[in-house]
């Protein structure tokens, strides 16, 4: 007789640990997405509400990685190739075009990453920047959350 299997991450630090770092890798110039786990962690019962400050703070502290790389390594990250100067200069005519606000659309898959990075590059503010990306990073979570309790319904 085959016993039920246990679930892999039920209250452990190990499940947050795993969330903030696949949230933090995502958000930097490294290709990657923490959605997936999000939702397996919700699926096993997690706490949500720390479910969400954890991606969010993962992936904001990703960004702000980002932002620091722009600040200070603009010419060594477009020479080693882990920029494309076509996205970098994408996400710079969008950032001098709607300026802090073009920070929202900082979750978005390819051009959300190069627009953190323009941001350090162009010496924003970094006390706007994390609430502006720690903001639109939290609502996308959230949204997500929320997709994910529609469909579980």
């Amino acid at each position: 007789m085959r016993r039920p299997s246990k679930p892999l991450f039920r209250n452990s630090p190990v499940a947050y640990f795993s969330l903030f770092s696949i949230a933090f890798a995502s958000a930097t110039l490294l290709p990657g997405g923490s959605e997936a786990l999000f939702l397996y962690l919700l699926s096993e019962s997690l706490n949500p509400f720390v479910l969400l400050c954890v991606a969010t703070l993962g992936n904001t502290s990703g960004a702000f990685v980002n932002f620091v790389l722009g600040k200070y390594a603009l010419d060594f990250a477009l020479k080693k190739g882990y920029m494309k100067a076509a996205h970098l200069q994408k996400a710079s005519s969008l950032f001098a075009k709607y300026g802090a606000w073009s920070l929202l659309f900082s979750w978005l898959p390819i051009i959300g990453d190069p627009l953190t990075f323009v941001a350090g590059m162009l010496r924003y503010d970094w006390r706007k920047f994390i609430l502006i990306v720690g903001f639109a990073k939290g609502v996308r979570y959230l949204f997500v959350y929320q997709a994910w309790l529609s469909l579980a319904s």
